[in-house]
Formats: C-alpha cells, sequence, structure tokens
C-alpha cells in the first residue's frame, strides 16, 4: 500500500510516498533532505501532534482559558485528551505558561495556560 504524504519539515513541501507492505515501511521516495525520510517514518509508525484547546474556568475575568501541550503527544490520544479537556475546570488565577494539568493523561506531557486569566477583581 502506498501513502502518500507532504512533509512539512522544510519549506520545499516534498511529496512522500511511503510504501508500507505488512505494517513495515518497505521505501519512502520523494524526499529532497534527510528530514524528509524522517519525517515520514515519524509520521507513519507514530504521528503525534501538539493539542491546543480552551478550558473552561470559574471565577476568573475569561470564561475560557486557552491552553496547549508542552510537547507533542499520540495523535490517537486527541479525543480521549479533549475528553479530559472537558472536565477541567481552571479555578484559580493563571499566567502564560503555568502548568493546569501535569503529566496529562499519564502522557509526560503538561498541559500549560497560553493566556493569563485573573480572578474576578483583576488580581
Amino acid at each position: 500500500m502506498i501513502k502518500r504524504l507532504v512533509c512539512i519539515e522544510c519549506p520545499q513541501s516534498c511529496i512522500l510516498s511511503v510504501d508500507i507492505e505488512n505494517c513495515k515501511i518497505k521505501t519512502i521516495t520523494g524526499e529532497k533532505c534527510p528530514k524528509g525520510k524522517a519525517y515520514a517514518i515519524a509520521e507513519t509508525e507514530n504521528p503525534v501532534r501538539i493539542l491546543t484547546a480552551t478550558v473552561l474556568s470559574e471565577g476568573l475575568g475569561l470564561k475560557i482559558v486557552p491552553v496547549r501541550t508542552d510537547k507533542p503527544i499520540p495523535k490517537k490520544e486527541l479525543f480521549r485528551a479533549m475528553e479530559e479537556i472537558r472536565r477541567l475546570r481552571i479555578k484559580r488565577p493563571v499566567k502564560a505558561g503555568d502548568v493546569v494539568a501535569d503529566n496529562f493523561l499519564g502522557l509526560g506531557a503538561k498541559l500549560v495556560a497560553t493566556r493569563e486569566a485573573l480572578d474576578i477583581k483583576g488580581r
């Protein structure tokens, strides 16, 4: 089976063809730099993404606080991560970079605020 990917590792945007046989990569073609091959392997064997979302707050000046993971998490965990984010509530003032959830879902990533959210009185 041939899987086609557009490499996003450099501005060349190479169109990669990844030949997969028995769940193993047989060949990779189309890369114009070494980053393309590494990207194709990572995207085929273990795709990961930075998750960006918003968390509801209680008693803060913002009703929702933008957050993101501090490192990529497996793509297959994104829906489970969003379910957990829907359950979270931020009840204390936060600054950009403050950790909202440490070791998020046991994946070794932190969920961090990307904007300041003060209490209703501005503290």
